[in-house]
């Protein structure tokens, strides 16, 4: 008899049918007939020892010496022929859940190039801040350098606003004959007095724009400083500068002829 492509319960229905056909031979026939058909029926179904084990999709609970089709989909357990679990198959993934995992390590390698592509910038950007500025008393000297660029912008400004202050009180003192009321002056003058409130508006956003720079500037150099410090404390930076302490270039003495 061939059990070869049939799952364990298929068997036993074949191997009952098979001797309950034996029987009816009666006698020693009988009993050897069914003793050659349970044999090789018992060896093919204990060789391997595995029993699996699933509930499937309507709630049934199936059973099977191989993996069963029908818990693809789901978990399915791999018993010993006693009944112990040796392991746990997960289900098999379908072609969305393969799309979705490769996408997800497509993701996770351009995660991991950026990560590297943003260390290589930040190596770059650290090196050019070294070279920029290999100390402390450097780095203080462009920070003084930017404030007074700010500060001469600062002065034109207070400059030109105390002009237009002055013109202010000359063009009042011409309104004090039209009783401060600009409707009933010249033309000339309303303009004049429009003028004045016009460029003093600008001045003064001008003055709020360099205050926001002056500002801006502080606080650049002081996220700038805090980084340098970690730099310059490190083994190479340290050498870099002792260096060039050691090993000023040659000063130049003239002589008069």
């Amino acid at each position: 008899m061939v059990f070869d492509g049939l799952t364990r319960n298929e068997r036993c229905v074949q191997v009952i049918a098979s001797a309950r056909h034996c029987l009816t031979w009666g006698g020693l026939v009988g009993v050897f007939c069914v003793l050659e058909v349970i044999s090789p029926a018992n060896a093919q179904t204990t060789g391997s020892g595995k029993i699996y084990t699933c509930v499937d999709a309507s709630g049934r609970r199936l059973s099977s010496d191989r993996p069963i089709p029908e818990c693809l989909d789901r978990e399915q357990r791999e018993l010993s022929s006693t009944g112990v679990t040796r392991r746990v198959i997960p289900p098999a993934q379908s072609d969305a859940d393969r799309a979705r995992e490769t996408a997800l390590k497509q993701e996770q390698v351009q995660q991991r190039e950026q990560e590297k592509t943003k260390q290589k910038e930040a190596e770059r950007r650290n090196q050019l801040m070294l070279m920029r500025y290999p100390n402390q008393t450097k780095h203080d000297a462009e920070r003084q350098s930017q404030l007074q660029t700010v500060q001469s912008a600062v002065t034109t400004i207070q400059i030109r606003q105390r002009e237009l202050d002055r013109q202010r009180k000359e063009l009042q003192t011409e309104l004090e004959f039209y009783k401060g009321d600009v409707s009933k002056a010249p033309p000339v003058l309303q303009r004049r007095v429009k003028t004045n409130d016009e460029e003093i508006a600008v001045q003064q956003k001008l003055l709020q724009h360099q205050e926001a720079e002056r500002q801006r500037v502080n606080t650049r150099f002081d996220e700038e400083l805090l980084e340098l410090k970690k730099l310059w404390s490190t083994p190479s930076a340290r050498t870099a500068n002792n260096a060039g302490a050691e090993d000023p270039s040659p000063a130049v003495t003239l002589r008069p002829r």
